[in-house]
């Protein structure tokens, strides 16, 4: 059985239910319909409980078959199978009884729904393709398919390469796409690969470009003899460009800069999110960043966001501010894009009105990104988590060589620099940069190899920042100095209201009498304690402020609310 939500207007954890059951989608009808069922449909759905239920087809009527009617659920049993009902297909009602429900909006951890492709680890196979846009044969190890996850394998000990120049079908745009690369090639002529015996899964791929992931294409399996098959054919290939963050070259990054300097500021970015290819989507209208409300936000949209950005495909469609919350306005809602389009831009949307959405809907997305390894050159030690500890990184790993662990350099380390250690070690957001480590003293490693180091906090990889080189220069090079980071999947990102104090900002002249509280509190300046009290008077900056939290995780301040003190003068 699977599950799905449908109708409209409605927000992802709502609408009317749909099964698909007998390779058929169908309805629920709401007669004798109960919290007890809706809570273990919001199950099947991936929500932890269902807050509510809707009847008389509020979402608006389904069609095809009614599968279910007279359903009474406990609301504990595992499957809307185990619930009694009238049996599948047996029902006396119209869709105008279509039954939907409210679920709670909070996920149930791991659950994968329609709108996450997981792609396992890949290794790509260099051969021949034919040129046209229907695959003749594939070397597919494993492929299996579903709604609620979809992987493909390729086995792992290929050789080969070969040049590739005319211009992709829509075969290689779905097979770069879930590769984590923005398009693919195909060679106009066959390319001389070793000979060796492959087994042949797959034949008749045929896509059309839009899809997020190979496995939603259409294809045919090969039965019987596999190693026999293909006969006339070579085995499948594809080659990827690489996106803008991914290019290695000074032409490759000659040639963006000059794009980027053609194309003007991006309309599109990423917010939010702690590893590449994530985040929240914002966009650029009349000259004000904004986001977009998650109505009919889906895979084929996410897609497109993620290959403007130079990713590939979405991996994940995200609604309900799972990447925090924006500020400012909210401009484009349901948008829906066909997964060609070369820019979200290009997308149907409907321009948003007040009361349609809030910051508690913004839509966000994770893109596939190519596997680079940057993960296995850095790793910490001697914290009390793998979220924390002193930070080694791998030198000298090229040619087959055995890496050498080294420390990093404390001096000037900061919050920047700990922001690219954690995400290069996949951990999130950067709690803190710390410069100095002696109780994480827990490794033989001792030596420095890294110093100088200065991010500007996107690059990927500490080795993309700038630093000394080979000519090490640390005053401190003692293990108690070396840099350190303490990471956290979630982060606070708190956002002062400029405008505001702008607004707001005028000088007072306050009697000194009325300043004795403020005094106490150290909120004047140190020539106060030099005034003629309680004569005279002070000059005073006086504003209002407003900080908006837009992260996702409370903020919490370093000091512990036991050592806070109450003053007036903020």
């Amino acid at each position: 059985l699977r599950f799905r939500l449908a109708g409209y207007p409605r927000k992802h954890n709502e609408g009317r239910v749909e099964v698909f059951y007998n390779d058929e989608w169908g309805t629920i009808c709401d007669d004798d319909f109960t919290l007890g069922n809706a809570h273990v449909l919001c199950r099947h759905l991936g929500f932890v409980a269902a807050t509510g239920w809707a009847h008389s087809a509020k979402y608006g009527k389904g069609v095809g078959r009614i599968w279910l009617d007279n359903v009474n659920c406990a609301g504990n049993e595992k499957s809307i199978g185990d619930c009694k009902h009238r049996g599948w297909g047996n029902s006396d009602c119209s869709h105008e009884e279509d039954a939907g429900v409210v679920c709670k909006d909070e996920r149930i951890p791991g659950f994968k729904d329609s709108n996450v492709i997981e792609v396992r680890k890949m290794l790509t196979r260099v051969g021949s393709w034919m040129p046209q846009s229907t695959l003749g044969c594939g070397a597919v190890w494993e492929l299996s398919l579903g709604v609620q996850e979809s992987s493909v394998g390729f086995p792992g000990n290929w050789q080969g390469v070969g040049a590739w120049q005319a211009p992709v079908a829509g075969d290689t745009s779905a097979a770069t796409g879930h590769a984590g690369r923005g398009s693919g090639f195909l060679s106009p002529h066959r390319l001389f690969t070793e000979r060796q015996q492959l087994n042949y899964r797959l034949h008749s791929v045929s896509c059309t470009g839009t899809e997020v992931h190979l496995s939603l294409c259409s294809f045919e399996f090969y039965r019987g003899n596999s190693s026999a098959a293909c006969g006339a054919g070579m085995p499948a290939v594809v080659s990827c460009v690489p996106g803008p963050l991914f290019a290695t070259g000074n032409a490759h990054k000659k040639k963006q800069r000059q794009q980027q300097q053609q194309q003007g500021q991006p309309r599109i970015r990423l917010k939010g999110g702690a590893r590449i290819g994530e985040g929240r989507v914002e966009v650029l209208k009349s000259s004000e960043w904004g986001t977009i409300c998650d109505d009919r936000w889906n895979l084929q949209s996410a897609s497109v966001v993620c290959r403007e950005l130079g990713f590939g495909s979405a991996k994940e469609a995200l609604t309900g501010a799972r990447m925090g919350q924006g500020t400012g306005p909210i401009h484009l809602n349901e948008v829906q894009c066909r997964g060609t389009e070369k820019s979200l831009w290009n997308c149907p949307f409907r321009n948003i009105t007040q009361e349609d959405c809030k910051h508690s809907e913004d839509a966000a997305v994770r893109c596939n990104v190519p596997y680079m390894g940057y993960e296995n050159l850095i790793r910490l030690s001697g914290g009390r988590s793998r979220f924390e500890g002193r930070v080694e990184v791998a030198v000298g790993a090229g040619d087959g060589d055995q890496p050498r662990w080294g420390l990093v350099c404390g001096e000037g380390w900061g919050t920047l620099e700990a922001m690219v250690a954690c995400r290069q070690l996949g951990l999130g957001f950067a709690n803190h940069g710390l410069q100095e480590t002696w109780y994480w003293d827990a490794s033989n490693v001792t030596e420095m190899v890294m110093s100088g180091v200065k991010c500007a906090g996107h690059e990927m990889s500490l080795s993309h920042c700038q630093h000394h080189g080979a000519s090490l220069s640390c005053r401190n090079t003692g293990t108690r100095f070396a840099a350190g980071v303490i990471c956290s999947e979630t982060a606070s990102d708190l956002l002062l209201h400029a405008p505001l104090v702008q607004e707001t900002a005028y000088i007072e002249d306050r009697p000194l009498h009325m300043l004795y509280c403020a005094a106490e509190e150290n909120c004047l300046a140190s020539s106060a304690r030099l005034a003629n009290w309680p004569y005279g008077h002070r000059r005073l900056l006086r504003f209002s402020s407003q900080i908006h939290n837009r992260g996702r995780a409370d903020f919490r301040p370093k000091a512990g609310r036991h050592s806070w003190v109450w003053h007036e003068c903020h």
